[in-house]
């Protein structure tokens, strides 16, 4: 508990009001990007670590503790809801979270073992947590599509904005292209779903990047039930209309 309290401390935590507010696959699977300030480690579908201003930020870390024994221990866990590519107790368990810090919405939260409860903090849509280093706002993230709503229903799940040295990084987690998403600004990176039935259309995510113009996109989270989503032809879409977005493609499956 020592050790934890010395962490809620160095981090000195404040939750906000929601009123304040390449071209080429890379082989090595990660990305430094065009600041050098972060380090962009993909997983496997869904999952992700960045390494960003003294922080290990792991995102939905699925696939078994081993998947993670060669990168660092992280500081900060974001999950975006609770499906289990996203939220994965054995991975959770598996890990070592003993200085961590576990954000995420309620219905998550709701279900986390008692044990880790004492080390998480609720962030719904359109919160935001400081620390010293970094803010970390809550994004919608829901299906539009009649039929789709039962995946992803509003206000459930989150997306984040990871703010830190000078970078702002976009997770969409599971959601279509909403307007929420398409009304962003100033993003550096966006990690952007694009799966059926799940979540949206290569067509809908190009379309909604062109609206928000980050700039570097990482298609992730791109396996359906009828196989992986062409992130080429995504790339193609996205960099013909604009020039200033760089499409990076990296190694997640």
């Amino acid at each position: 508990m020592k050790a934890l309290h010395n962490f809620l401390i160095l981090l000195s935590i404040t939750l906000i009001s929601p009123h304040i507010i390449s071209s080429k696959l890379l082989a090595q699977g990660s990305s430094s990007g065009a600041k050098d300030t972060v380090k962009v480690i993909p997983i496997s579908h869904g999952s992700l670590i960045l390494e960003i201003a003294d922080n290990t930020i792991y995102i939905d870390p699925t696939g078994g503790a081993e998947a993670y024994t060669n990168y660092k221990i992280p500081t900060i866990v974001l999950i975006t809801d609770i499906h289990g590519d996203h939220l994965n107790l054995d991975t959770l368990n598996g890990l070592d979270l003993s200085n961590s810090l576990i954000i995420a919405p309620q219905a998550v939260i709701d279900k986390l073992p008692a044990s880790m409860k004492s080390t998480t903090k609720v962030l719904n849509n359109d919160d935001t947590f400081k620390s010293e280093v970094l803010s970390i706002t809550a994004i919608p993230m829901y299906n539009l599509r009649e039929e789709t709503l039962k995946f992803h229903p509003k206000g459930r799940g989150n997306g984040y904005i990871v703010e830190a040295s000078g970078e702002r990084i976009y997770i969409s987690g599971d959601t279509e292209d909403i307007p929420e998403m398409r009304s962003l600004q100033n993003i550096d990176k966006a990690f952007v779903c694009m799966n059926l039935p799940y979540t949206m259309t290569i067509e809908r995510a190009a379309s909604a990047v062109l609206d928000f113009k980050p700039i570097e996109v990482f298609p992730y989270h791109y396996r359906g039930t009828n196989g992986f989503s062409d992130v080429e032809a995504f790339k193609q879409m996205v960099e013909s209309e604009n020039k200033g977005i760089t499409v990076t493609l990296l190694k997640w499956y």
